[in-house]
């Protein structure tokens, strides 16, 4: 019974996070519309924020319980999965031309701290000084959101063009929505998190890979989710965008509040070290660095993300 229970809040979370990421980018593609803010900033910004909740839940909770490796495994897993997952989803069905200036500074901020976290983790923990200079990085990537917003707009590039009135009705439906959406994807991703890792534990699953592969999985799909809305609405920008913000905030923003939460400098395991952040590096290489060339993403990018990514988690479970 118990068994069957912990079944059924796991498909009730994920229906949760479908519903509401579905209502989630419907309210924020019509903010980038009427506000005339460009998606790939809406997407990097306050959708990426709010889609990185869980992930943020997930990790300070068990740091505080002093659980590091469930809390350093969700945040670097998470990154992962959003970048060899979801985003190789996202590049399979909707390949995308870009502009350099926009996607280039984010990207750089996006490597600079995953090579901060290994750097710094040489010395087998992340430590203040070095929850300072991940706190610095997401300070420079609110900093270029902005101006890069105001740059934009100054230069009336715009994607203000929705069809919808701008009434009062219409204003405080997209905010229910919007609110209605973000809690959907919160609780959800809770119920689909706690119930997976309750099966995969009683599996004998150990859990620094149990946080890199189910907790990092299950707290990513609100991207996932966001980015299949994103899809079927052809909303591409919002997508890649979405996923870049909720790297780097998952990256900059989880790791120094669980710090705090452990109360003393967070281990970093041979493992992470060794395994773990050279192959999200090299994930984010193949999803960025072609770019740089062809300034577009392309299919091919998607598909070899996606075998890596399968490949790594296969690994995992055979030698772990």
């Amino acid at each position: 019974m118990e068994i069957f229970l912990m079944y059924f809040l796991f498909v009730v979370g994920l229906v949760l996070i479908i519903k509401g990421g579905d209502w989630f980018v419907d309210a924020a593609a019509w903010f980038a519309e009427v506000s005339g803010i460009p998606h790939f900033i809406v997407g990097a910004t306050v959708v990426g924020f709010a889609t990185s909740l869980p992930e943020v839940l997930v990790s300070v909770i068990a740091a505080a319980q002093g659980d590091v490796d469930m809390a350093t495994g969700n945040a670097i897993g998470s990154v992962t999965a959003n970048t060899g997952l979801i985003m190789g989803i996202s590049l399979l069905f909707m390949p995308l031309a870009v502009k350099l200036r926009e996607y280039l500074p984010k990207i750089l901020i996006l490597m600079a701290s995953i090579i901060a976290v290994w750097a710094f983790g040489i010395s087998g923990e992340i430590s203040i000084i070095a929850s300072v200079a991940l706190i610095a990085l997401f300070a420079v990537f609110v900093y270029e959101n902005i101006t890069s917003a105001k740059r934009q707009l100054a230069a009336g590039e715009s994607d203000s063009k929705s069809a919808e009135p701008v009434t009062k009705q219409v204003v405080g439906k997209k905010i229910f929505l919007f609110v209605i959406g973000c809690a959907g994807i919160i609780i959800g991703s809770e119920l689909l998190v706690n119930n997976g890792t309750a099966i995969a534990s009683s599996l004998g699953v150990p859990t620094r890979i149990i946080s890199l592969s189910a907790v990092a999985i299950g707290t990513s799909l609100p991207e996932m989710v966001t980015t299949i809305s994103a899809i079927s609405k052809k909303q591409s920008s919002l997508s890649v965008g979405n996923i870049i913000g909720s790297n780097i905030i998952d990256i900059t923003f989880i790791l120094p509040p669980c710090m705090l939460a452990y109360g003393k400098s967070l281990p970093v395991s041979f493992g992470t070290l060794w395994i773990d952040l050279p192959v999200l590096f090299g994930l984010t290489l193949v999803a960025f660095v072609p770019t740089f060339f062809t300034k577009k993403f392309s299919r091919w990018q998607g598909g070899l993300l996606l075998v890596s990514y399968i490949g790594y988690l296969v690994y995992m479970f055979m030698f772990h």
